[in-house]
C-alpha cells in the first residue's frame, strides 16, 4: 500500500479467464494469451526501457549495468500500479517491477512473457521461498515474475496514546474504537481485501478463504464493515508523506502503514505491529514485455538484480524485505536490515496476503459460484466513501 501505488484500481480486462486450481497449491490455471519464452539470451541490444517504483532502479547499480552489458538504462517512474499497466500496454518499455495487483492483469492481458528461469541463473535457492510461485505471477505452473522484495501493511499507532501494540485491527473497523476520529485508512479499492482479511478472523460463516476471491456476499460484507469504519475515520490518506505528517502532528492514533513510513517520521511514539489477525501486502517482481525488442536486455537486468548485493540495495534503498535473503548475511547493517523487515521470517510472511487481482473467477479454487471483478471492487469503494 505504497503511496506510489494508492489509487484506484481499474477494470481487469479479462472476462474470460477460466480458473480451474485451488490457490492454495500455489498453482493457478488461467487460459491466458499463448506468448513463447525465450530459449536463449543472445546479443545484448544497446538499451532498456523500464516502468519501476521510486527508488527501484538508481544510477548506483545501473551505471555498474550499463558498464557490464552496454545496456542504456531509461527508467520511468510511475505512481501507481494502474499507471504502470498503461505504461506496459504502450509498447514502448520491456520491463516493469510490478506489484500483485497489477501482474495478473498484464498477464491474463498477454502483456507479459513467460520467464526461462534457467536464463536467469542468479534467481536461485537463496529467494525467499515466499516468493515464489505466488498466484499473482505465476500462471499454468509458468513463473512470469522474477522477485524483487516484499512488505506488510502493517498496524501503525502512536504508543504515547495506546500505552502499547493493539492486538487487533478492531481498533479500526469497531464503532467503540476508543480512537474514533483519530483513524486512518488507505484510500484504494484494494483495501477491500484488508476488511475481507478482518472477517475471515472474526465472522467465519462468511467461508472466507482469500481476501482475494469475495463472491457478492462477501463483498457486500466488506462493504459494510468499511461503512462502518467511514463513520470513525478521520482521514484516507494516499500520500505517505501526508500520513506521516498526520502522525506526528497528533491527528492520526492509529492506522495502516507500512515499516518504512515510521522510520521516515523519526518519531520514537510511532510503532508498528502485526494484529492477530494478519494482514494484506505487496510483493514485487520484474515482468517482462511480450513484445519488448531488447529482451536480452532484459534477461541480463532481472539477472543482474537478482544478485544478493544489487537486490540488497534495491530494498535498503526502498525500505523492503529483499528477496535475495542470501543479502542478509553480507555485513552486520544488511542483517539488522533484514531483521527489520522480517525478510528471512517465513511464518511472518505465512500471515500477510500479497495482493493479487480479483477477477471473477475465485482464486481459492471455487467453481460453483463466481466472484467480484477489480470493477466490482472499484465501484464498492466508490460506495464506502459516499
Amino acid at each position: 500500500m505504497r503511496g506510489k501505488k494508492l489509487a484506484a484500481l481499474s477494470l481487469f480486462a479479462a472476462s474470460t479467464v477460466v480458473l480451474s486450481a485451488c490457490s492454495g497449491s500455489g498453482e493457478l490455471t488461467l487460459d491466458v494469451p499463448d506468448v513463447p519464452m525465450v530459449e536463449e539470451v543472445g546479443a545484448f541490444e544497446g538499451e532498456l526501457n523500464i516502468v519501476n517504483w521510486s527508488g527501484f532502479v538508481e544510477p548506483a547499480w545501473t551505471d555498474q549495468f550499463t558498464a557490464d552489458t552496454g545496456c542504456v538504462v531509461n527508467p520511468r517512474v510511475a505512481g501507481t500500479s494502474d499507471e504502470m499497466v498503461t505504461l506496459m500496454r504502450t509498447g514502448e518499455y520491456d520491463i516493469v517491477s510490478a506489484s500483485g495487483d497489477a501482474a495478473l492483469r498484464l498477464i491474463v492481458g498477454g502483456d507479459v512473457q513467460p520467464l526461462n528461469i534457467d536464463l536467469i541463473p542468479n534467481f536461485s535457492d537463496d529467494i525467499a521461498e515466499g516468493m515464489k510461485g505466488q498466484i499473482y505471477d505465476t500462471v499454468n505452473g509458468n513463473p512470469y515474475g522474477v522477485p524483487i522484495g516484499r512488505g506488510a501493511n502493517l498496524l501503525q499507532y502512536n504508543e504515547d496514546v495506546t500505552g502499547g501494540a493493539p492486538e487487533s485491527w478492531d481498533v479500526v473497523w469497531e464503532s467503540d474504537s476508543p480512537y474514533a476520529g483519530k483513524i486512518t485508512a488507505y484510500d484504494a479499492p484494494i483495501y477491500i481485501a484488508d476488511a475481507a482479511v478482518y472477517l475471515m478472523y472474526h465472522n467465519p460463516e462468511l467461508g472466507i478463504e482469500n481476501p482475494y476471491a469475495l463472491d457478492e456476499t462477501q463483498l457486500a460484507a466488506a462493504v459494510d464493515l468499511l461503512k462502518q469504519q467511514n463513520d470513525i475515520i478521520g482521514e484516507y490518506w494516499s500520500d505517505p508523506v501526508a500520513q506521516i505528517t498526520s502522525f506526528v502532528g497528533g491527528n492520526t492514533v492509529v492506522g495502516t502503514s507500512w515499516e518504512v513510513l515510521r522510520k521516515f517520521a523519526a518519531s520514537e511514539n510511532l510503532k508498528t505491529t502485526l494484529p492477530v489477525e494478519g494482514s494484506t501486502g505487496w510483493y514485487d517482481a520484474w515482468l517482462v514485455s511480450s513484445t519488448t525488442p531488447n529482451v536480452n536486455c532484459a534477461y541480463a537486468w532481472m539477472d543482474y538484480t537478482s544478485q544478493a548485493d544489487v537486490n540488497g540495495a534495491i530494498a535498503m534503498n526502498f525500505g523492503m524485505a529483499p528477496a535475495n535473503i542470501a543479502f542478509c548475511g553480507t555485513s552486520a547493517e544488511a542483517q539488522a536490515h533484514c531483521d527489520e523487515f522480517a525478510a528471512e521470517d517465513e511464518e511472518f510472511f505465512s500471515k500477510i496476503w500479497p495482493w493479487t487481482t480479483p477477477i471473477e473467477q475465485c482464486v481459492d479454487g471455487r467453481t460453483d459460484v463466481a466472484c467480484t471483478s477489480f470493477q466490482d471492487w472499484t465501484n464498492a469503494w466508490l460506495t464506502v466513501k459516499g
